[in-house]
């Protein structure tokens, strides 16, 4: 095995929780975005753009789309003989079998897949994340310090600093305090879960911290090696960095990509984002369709109207339909005089004629008002809605409805059916 100076440890086994039904059956990383992508398309993007041509992601919860979508690593160029994409499930060691515990417990599990490699440096990142970013520059900034750990960070509005973990730097970003989530910030420098460790000194902390339960970066292995004297840096970034960890923060990270002018752009030539395409074949829109401010994938049929909305590949829009304000993920169909306003539908669902969704006031969903939120209408993958239904805001949807489902032909708003699999 020829030595790199570098490998990425991707994590990519999160369940999602807050993207309620979405995440019913598949990992978050795996989640569609922006019409054609996948969240993990993103951090892998970044890695082959910066140079780094091995990565380990770390899957757990619900694997099987993500594993097939990366395959043997062909659309990032990551089909290596040496080095490339490999996944890495937690497996069956001798005497007992582990489930990963913590970010760092599922580093640990993998210390002989690092040292196979001999790095001198590791790179920690996580799958559900979307941004573009060259961890070139950030290694060439770790190098310059001569520090130990590298934490990106960026800034976020004082109010919401507390939902972060941050840090607290001196004039020259060597990292003086860091505060997992504290309830009064002193700094409104956010980690933003990206990690640039000396391997020696990430091993040392990984093997000491093992026995703690839940092992986690931000929890046990930053403070450790914080309280070991290590140095430690941040890195500050000021671009384009979106955790869609919530139902309104995806839907909201999709809509800036048809802004005017988009704050994240997909379109940039120096910056591609790579994803596995599978073979589709070219987009219909109807003489009587309408299309303004959309992303329309491959494959699509269109013959009604769509406004401001991300559309994904292999969706059929019947005549008569209006959207708007929405997303719809691959191999969707939408019956005839449907309306669609500011609602999520997953891959492969299945909506009725004449229906509407997202109609009367913002009530409180009573499943989960947490998750469940922002005047938006979730319906979960592979679900059936009947022709001539409503459904109210903050409502979910998940598996093949039937009209005795809805009473009075009306899914309130703040109610939820769920059909099938976990109550979410």
């Amino acid at each position: 095995m020829i030595r790199k100076e570098m490998i990425a440890m991707l994590l990519a086994g999160g369940q999602g929780s807050r993207l309620g039904v979405l995440t019913t059956n598949v990992a978050k990383p795996a989640v569609s975005f922006g019409g054609k992508y996948r969240i993990i398309d993103f951090p892998l993007s970044n890695c082959i753009n910066s140079g780094i041509d091995t990565v380990g992601v770390l899957t757990q919860y619900q694997p099987l789309r993500l594993n097939g979508h990366i395959g043997i690593g062909i659309p990032w160029d990551l089909d290596r003989n040496n080095g490339g994409v490999t996944v890495l499930p937690p497996y069956e060691k001798s005497g007992n079998s582990e489930w990963y515990s913590g970010t760092a417990n599922a580093i640990y599990q993998n210390m002989n897949y690092i040292d196979s490699y001999d790095p001198e440096y590791v790179l920690i990142l996580s799958g559900d994340h979307i941004y573009k970013m060259d961890y070139e520059v950030m290694l060439d900034f770790h190098k310059e310090n001569n520090a130990d750990v590298t934490i990106a960070a960026i800034p976020v509005p004082w109010e919401e600093a507390s939902r972060f973990g941050v840090v607290i730097t001196d004039e020259n970003k060597r990292i003086q305090e860091f505060e997992e989530k504290p309830e009064k910030p002193r700094s409104n420098l956010a980690s933003m879960g990206i990690y640039i460790f000396n391997w020696k000194v990430l091993k040392e902390a990984l093997i000491t911290m093992s026995e703690q339960s839940n092992c986690d970066f931000g929890k046990h292995i930053i403070p450790y090696c914080h309280e070991k004297g290590q140095r430690l840096f941040a890195y500050e970034y000021n671009g384009y960095w979106k955790d869609v960890g919530t139902l309104g923060s995806y839907w909201e990270a999709n809509m800036e990509l048809i802004d005017l002018i988009p704050e994240f752009n997909l379109y940039e030539e120096y910056w591609k984002i790579y994803t596995k395409g599978d073979v589709i074949e070219p987009q219909y829109i109807a003489q009587d369709a309408v299309t303004e401010r959309c992303i329309i994938g491959e494959g699509c049929e269109i013959y009604g109207k769509v406004y401001g909305s991300v559309i994904g590949p292999g969706v059929t829009i019947g005549e008569g339909c209006e959207i708007r304000d929405s997303i719809i993920m691959q191999d969707s169909i939408i019956g005839r005089n449907t309306i669609i306003n500011k609602s999520i539908i997953a891959e492969n669902c299945e909506i009725g004629s004449n229906v509407e969704l997202g109609i009367g006031e913002e009530v409180e969903n009573k499943l989960k008002k947490s998750v469940y939120s922002f005047g938006l209408v979730a319906i979960g993958e592979n679900s059936v809605i009947p022709s001539g239904v409503k459904v109210g805001k903050n409502t979910a949807i998940f598996g093949k409805t039937e009209k005795e489902d809805y009473p009075n032909g009306i899914l309130e708003g703040g109610e939820s059916i769920i059909k099938a699999g976990d109550r979410r």
